[in-house]
């Protein structure tokens, strides 16, 4: 809740977003700078300091709010809160092999879910200080300097004949390549974490098919900042993505992000038909 006990304003939760993610990247370059050590969580994936440690202060920062928090990092610990239909979902390093790898394509993820439905969410990388917000008043781009944010720039999706796609540094499928045949994709750009949402949703690129396992907080947050650019995140079955699924996986379903809901259906069915 704010200091007089009101619920704070749409504007005022992304204020606060935007400086958890700010805070929660300068904890992750202070590990960045040190010799890194990963350990693997129940479920093959690697953990590190930098994550369990930004994860900690963003929700610290959070808690003032009362509003319950989705954090990737709790859920491993086994803290599932009551989630309710407003929560935010945190994943406090996106991007974790990245990391490790030191190629600076690793994110800060904070996302407001209502209904199901991602509303708000930052996306900040800490290393470039690119920062991506989406909410109810539109998408925004920033650099994050000095610990400050520059002046807001709004973007919104670019339509091109021929699509751009993203491709996932490292999670490829085989389908990937018959997928950019059939659409005559002139140029794939390869890019890890949830920045794939961003290019998007900054025009760079037109579409993002996904053919492999994601969670809830792996895409909340770029699924918001591209719906408010005015892309569209769609699932095989050609509906919106959506949020609180219920199983403590809280996994994902395949799923398109593109830069038009044409193009998405249309990429979707191409999808399906692929996966057989």
């Amino acid at each position: 809740m704010a200091p007089d006990g009101q619920a704070p304003t749409d504007a005022a939760l992304t204020a606060l977003v935007l400086e958890a993610a700010m805070v929660a990247a300068r904890v992750i370059l202070d590990v960045y700078a040190r010799p890194i050590t990963a350990v693997a969580k129940l479920d093959g994936s690697p953990v590190t300091e930098a994550d369990r440690a930004a994860e900690a202060v963003i929700l610290d920062m959070l808690k003032p709010t009362g509003i319950p928090v989705l954090g990737e990092e709790s859920v491993a610990a086994g803290i599932i809160p009551d989630l309710g239909e407003r929560y935010f979902v945190v994943d406090p390093l996106d991007g974790t092999k990245e990391f490790i790898k030191r190629n600076g394509e690793f994110t800060v993820n904070i996302a407001l879910v209502e209904q199901g439905a991602p509303v708000l969410g930052v996306v900040l990388a800490p290393v470039t200080g690119e920062t991506f917000i989406g909410d109810a008043s539109g998408a925004w781009f920033c650099n994050m300097t000095g610990g400050s944010a520059s002046e807001k720039r709004a973007i919104s999706v670019v339509s091109r004949e021929r699509l751009r796609i993203v491709a996932s540094r490292s999670h490829g499928h085989a389908a990937l390549a018959a997928l950019c045949e059939t659409l005559d994709v002139e140029a794939d750009v390869s890019v890890g974490s949830s920045l794939k949402f961003c290019l998007l949703a900054r025009g760079d690129a037109q579409l993002y098919p996904r053919f492999t396992p994601t969670s809830e907080w792996d895409t909340a947050a770029g699924q918001a900042v591209l719906e408010a650019a005015g892309g569209v995140v769609i699932t095989l079955d050609g509906q919106r993505m959506r949020y609180g699924k219920g199983d403590l996986a809280f996994l994902n379903p395949y799923f398109v992000a593109a830069a038009s809901d044409e193009l998405a259906q249309r990429t979707a069915a191409e999808m399906a038909r692929l996966l057989g």
